[in-house]
């Protein structure tokens, strides 16, 4: 059986990844999903709505959307980022001591990825393919003689 059409997605998907800063984007969504999601918890779960009820919403899914805005629209990553980090932080007082925590700590972590993430440099080399290449070299390289 030809696995022709699957060969192409995992590359691709590695490729779109490598263009944009993926790691910090996925943590900043998932952890304002994961503050909604503590909001929707049982009422002996809940420590507190917050100060207002809207903003104990409001500001999971402004860190939801910065996190998927952060994913598809990577030239703006810095802006995104700042904005991550301040409602992150902000969830602390309005959503359950931010999610209990998680979601304020994958937030933060996700916002500070996505602000250092620099574009222009070259993808990392696996410890696998430098291995292989200082083998290569080493085998290719004539060894100096000795003198007596």
């Amino acid at each position: 059986m030809s696995r022709g059409p699957r060969e192409g997605v995992r590359p691709a998907f590695r490729q779109w990844r490598a263009g944009r800063p993926f790691w910090g984007g996925l943590l900043l969504a998932l952890g304002g999903a994961e503050i909604l999601l503590t909001l929707k918890a049982s009422l002996d779960v809940i420590l507190h709505v917050g100060m207002q009820g809207l903003a104990g919403y409001l500001l999971p899914v402004v860190m939801l959307l910065c996190g998927v805005l952060i994913l598809f629209n990577p030239t703006q990553r810095l802006f995104y980022s700042v904005i991550g980090v301040l409602v992150s932080l902000g969830t602390w007082m309005t959503s359950n001591l931010g999610g209990f925590f998680v979601g304020l700590l994958l937030g933060v972590t996700g916002s500070c990825l996505a602000f250092g993430w620099l574009p222009d440099q070259e993808p990392r080399v696996s410890r696998r393919q430098r291995r292989k290449r200082a083998r290569a070299a080493k085998t290719l390289s004539p060894t100096p003689a000795r003198q007596a």
